[in-house]
């Protein structure tokens, strides 16, 4: 299979090996634990009100989704391995925990849970997490959507003073009902609930900077509380520790046990691991020390598998990690796991100490708490998102089926859409013919497969021979047969003299793979086999192996760039001056092409200054060519790691005075750059360094001193002097490390070589 990607316009450059490892926080320092201790606390306030509603929404006992916050706060807190993540009773468990208590009863459903648990740490230890992150975005958001919908759906009925039903359907169906005759009070303290939920973030002026900082969730609560006080409603009725229900032996079906294990294990899983990335992405965007460690999702499973072990043997909802819960705890300004661990300790102290107080809170408040977040689940930014991508069905699909058939069936149906879809669109390709200045244009629309060859065998056809031809790639996936038939005609119609080029969607000439020749501009040149005709030919016959698959591969797609070029002459925009070194390809370097550089290559990198003598007139008369008449607007000096030239300076080898080979005369030019080291090695002496790492050794000290001592040199030319004051010339200075493959720009006010970055545009 062959992908037709676009062509690269800049090669990525990899970091450098040896850099240290971002710092992590001293776990014992005051501030540290201030952080973490404040952060538990606002962690522990919203957990409580909503491990309450969440319990209240599965028909569990209402104990059992504190013994969940307790739990997944304590055990995942100390074993899990995203350290900031907080784990409770889980949002998106709470259709399929209300299903199987109305079908199984709450036995049953916590034997489930620790059943789940055992597969979780089961998958763990195989280490799949990775694999858990591959299912479509548009799956998972649509499976929350529908999990959310379903939430909302139920709990508004014990907002208007009924209880629920376990089916979506069934909730709809007696909505109009329950509409007509609401419970006054409940429905006050749902109204209650909601306003401060929706308006506590938005409280304006400094004054009210305090009461900010107090969750939402329990504000909400506490102000619901108040509100109904005088009013009879449900409340919450916690039962005393010792009438937990423990779990008892699955009871049913030996299938559908199955199922409710699979899916249990399969969405409180992918609920932690999607919360993990999250929470990973906004540690780093906080630029604190260690935030840059990446969670270990394998940890993470194993530590959720315990706690839903343990949260089951005691009688808790399953658990999982939540992204609310998550994001408040960084927000918060947790630096360490300790803050998620002591969360859970809060919860476990507040519900052995504190069951009298929470007893007042009004059911409804909770319900309506649970509400809001069920309706939070449905973001209108995950819709426009699969929309861009094109995967709205799969999220309408998986959204709908959830609703209708549950969350496993849901997910399941997600997964068929877009199986579906993929291979419609993989076999979904437009092809037309069309003429255009006696240029015949082949355009293929979509994905090219062996299903579309006979279309576009049928296409090629109607291309006359010693005709041009563009064939234009408008798709990222060509496979074997297509690839195969393509290569074929354009073979055949060259050797019936007509002309043909492929071009990707934007018009840009692109490379067709070759089975005798798939170099890539990144990849080593040395010991390309595929160049080589035959041992016995030795490197001439490499080299004419490589002008073979010039003419045969390369030759064709810049054919009419460098007809363009011989028209107009040539036009670079740099003098490119680096080393003559084997290693150093320009082109590579440089993401550049033909008329790009104008490149000058000696030993060494040297650039001797004017008058030094007669024998340097060459790189001099480049520098004038460049210069005065090719009008570059810039010049760049490029030294290498490893130079040889540098190495013979330092060693003092073959420049002695009175030598008299070329390459002594010539190497004579660098002792200016050795005279500069030997001046900078005392401290204060305009140092050079490089910014991401120290200098290894004298050798790169050496290297990095040459391009620094050239550009001087540069300068020494009357005519680089007069266009850099004048403002219309620029110098600049690069050091290029090969065995890293990174390259450094130097910061002439600094002294300093600083490393680009992938993310950062080459400026020189």
């Amino acid at each position: 299979m062959h992908a037709t990607p676009e062509p690269q316009t800049q090669q990525s450059q990899t970091p450098p090996r040896d850099l240290p490892p971002p710092p992590r926080p001293d776990e014992g320092s005051a501030a540290v634990w201030r952080h973490d201790l404040s952060a538990s606390i606002t962690v522990f306030l919203i957990a409580v009100p909503l491990s309450l509603g969440i319990a209240l929404a599965t028909g569990a006992p209402l104990q059992s989704g504190l013994i969940a916050a307790a739990v997944g706060g304590i055990v995942v807190g100390l074993m899990g391995g995203a350290p900031l993540q907080v784990s409770g009773a889980a949002t998106s468990l709470v259709v399929v925990t209300a299903e199987l208590v109305h079908r199984y009863g709450w036995r049953t459903t916590c034997a489930i849970t620790v059943l789940a648990g055992l597969a979780q740490l089961a998958l763990g230890t195989l280490r799949v997490a990775r694999a858990a992150l591959a299912v479509s975005p548009a799956i998972v958001h649509g499976m929350l959507a529908g999990i959310g919908a379903a939430i909302a759906l139920a709990q508004l009925h014990v907002v208007l003073g009924a209880n629920p039903d376990s089916s979506a359907l069934t909730n709809l169906a007696a909505l109009p009902q329950q509409l007509s005759s609401p419970h006054p009070g409940a429905l006050l303290i749902a109204a209650v609930t909601v306003a401060v939920l929706v308006g506590w973030p938005r409280l304006p002026g400094r004054a009210c900077r305090a009461l900010r900082a107090v969750p939402a969730p329990l504000a909400a609560i506490a102000a619901a509380t108040a509100v109904g006080v005088p009013i009879v409603v449900p409340r919450v009725d916690l039962p005393a520790w010792h009438a937990v229900a423990l779990p008892g032996l699955p009871h049913g079906p030996v299938l559908g046990i199955a199922a409710a294990v699979l899916t249990v294990t399969l969405v409180a899983s992918m609920e932690s691991l999607l919360s993990a990335v999250a929470i990973d992405k906004l540690r780093s965007g906080r630029g604190e020390p260690g935030d840059a460690v990446p969670a270990r999702l394998n940890r993470e499973l194993l530590g959720q598998g315990t706690s839903n072990v343990l949260s089951g043997l005691l009688g808790g909802l399953p658990v999982a990690g939540g992204a609310i819960r998550g994001s408040a705890n960084v927000a918060a300004g947790a630096r360490t796991r300790r803050a998620t661990t002591l969360h859970g300790v809060w919860v476990l102290l507040c519900a052995g100490l504190l069951a009298g107080l929470l007893e007042h809170i009004p059911l409804a408040a909770l319900a309506a708490l649970v509400m809001v977040v069920g309706m939070k689940m449905v973001s209108f930014a995950h819709i426009k998102h699969v929309q861009r991508h094109r995967e709205f069905p799969v999220y309408a699909a998986t959204l709908g089926a959830v609703l209708l058939l549950g969350v496993l069936e849901g997910v399941m149906t997600g997964i068929a859409v877009a199986v579906f879809l993929s291979l419609r669109r993989l076999t979904h390709t437009r092809i037309t013919v069309t003429e255009e200045a006696g240029v015949h244009q082949v355009h293929v629309r979509g994905q090219l497969t062996f299903l579309a060859v006979p279309r576009l065998t049928r296409a090629l056809a109607e291309v006359p021979d010693e005709a041009s031809a563009v064939i234009t790639l408008d798709g990222s996936f060509m496979d074997h047969a297509a690839y195969e038939s393509l290569q074929h005609w354009c073979d055949g119609h060259r050797t019936r003299g007509g002309w043909a080029t492929l071009t990707g969607r934007s018009g840009t000439p692109i490379t067709v793979p070759s089975s005798t020749h798939a170099c890539r501009p990144w990849t080593p040149w040395r010991n390309h086999h595929c160049t080589k005709p035959g041992s016995a030919a030795g490197a001439a016959g490499q080299l004419v192996g490589g002008l073979s698959a010039f003419q045969r591969n390369t030759a064709p797609l810049v054919r009419d760039e460098l007809a363009r070029l011989a028209r107009e002459g040539q036009r670079p925009t740099q003098l490119f001056l680096t080393c003559a070194d084997s290693r150093l390809v320009t082109s590579m370097i440089t993401s550049s092409g033909p008329g790009d550089l104008f490149t000058v290559r000696n030993v060494g990198n040297l650039m001797p200054p004017p008058g030094a003598e007669a024998s340097c007139d060459s790189v001099g008369a480049a520098i004038e060519y460049a210069v005065e008449v090719l009008k570059v607007g810039s010049i760049t000096v490029c030294g290498h790691s490893g130079c040889g030239a540098m190495q013979a300076l330092l060693s003092g080898a073959g420049h002695e005075p009175g030598a008299q080979t070329p390459l002594a005369r010539w190497l004579r030019h660098g002792r200016p750059s050795l005279a500069r080291l030997e001046r900078i090695g005392r401290p204060g002496r305009g140092e050079v360094a490089l910014a991401d790492r120290p200098v290894a050794d004298d050798l790169e000290r050496l290297c990095l001193v040459n391009v620094v001592q050239q550009l001087d040199h540069l300068m020494a030319h009357a005519c680089v002097a007069r266009r850099v004051a004048e403002g219309s010339l620029q110098l600049h200075g690069m050091y290029f490390h090969v065995a890293e493959a990174q390259a450094y720009v130097l910061d002439a006010a600094s002294g300093t070589f600083a490393a680009v970055r992938p993310e950062v545009l080459d400026t020189v």
